[in-house]
């Protein structure tokens, strides 16, 4: 299990409706896309960490190791209006208002990936993924998602067991070595995909499988008061936003 899931199952809100916590995470992200980067995005981000902090119950160093991928991305998209390709000024020069530009990128994509971090950080996929074909997603699409999100973890423990085989038996004492190994845990787990499908395409049609997925589902109800509460949180960030753009230069 990955760590972002193990923390979405042993997280405070883990009981609470999914659509509790999407309205409050993808709402902050939502905001953080609508609204001006400075100081909008600014304030969407800090909301963000403090409920992920504070009452999501998420710990910093679980938070920070699984924002550090997505910020990766917005931090490389950003560099990128940094410098221009082709023009009087030569083929690569910096940017007229690359700065501002970048900077303002980068506010509004950080801040919307903490919006959807904070929703799988509380939500498990297995709470909202057979919810969502009460909500219109056509049953095929979620069974191939719940599928493919289980064979994942099955494929990734069987990378793991082969990898620590492998250590086992010196394979990565040298380089050469190292990439044999990885040769062969690559091609091992292209073997074991296909094998590991066909075994789970014979399991379903033995109990009378019918093209849809029946699973339990946790019994949960939407909190009232929590929506009101998120919504209120996300109109103060906006209201806030419209105020502090009039006041600071």
């Amino acid at each position: 299990m990955l760590p972002i899931d193990a923390a979405a199952h042993s997280s405070r809100w883990r009981r609470r409706h999914p659509v509790d916590k999407a309205v409050l995470g993808l709402g902050l992200t939502v905001l953080a896309i609508s609204l001006p980067p400075w100081p909008g995005a600014a304030l969407v981000l800090v909301a963000a960490v403090s409920v992920l902090l504070g009452p999501a119950g998420v710990r910093a160093r679980q938070l920070w190791r699984a924002y550090r991928i997505p910020l990766g991305f917005c931090v490389t998209g950003a560099a990128t209006l940094l410098v221009q390709v082709g023009g009087p000024d030569g083929l690569v020069a910096p940017a007229p208002g690359g700065p501002v530009r970048a900077g303002e990128l980068l506010l509004r994509t950080s801040a919307a990936s903490l919006g959807v971090l904070l929703l799988a950080f509380t939500t498990p996929m297995s709470d909202l993924l057979p919810r969502l074909v009460r909500a219109g997603v056509p049953a095929a699409v979620v069974d191939v998602a719940l599928v493919t999100y289980r064979m994942s973890f099955l494929l990734l423990d069987a990378m793991r067991r082969i990898r620590d085989a492998q250590a086992a038996r010196l394979g990565h004492t040298t380089r050469a070595a190292t990439w044999r190994s990885l040769a062969g845990l690559g091609a091992t787990a292209f073997v074991r995909a296909f094998d590991r499908a066909a075994r789970l395409q014979s399991g379903l049609a033995g109990r009378g499988y019918d093209g849809t997925l029946r699973v339990l589902v946790p019994e949960a109800r939407v909190s009232v008061r929590f929506v009101a509460a998120s919504a209120g949180l996300l109109a103060a960030v906006a209201a806030l936003t419209f105020v502090l753009e009039r006041l600071l230069p």
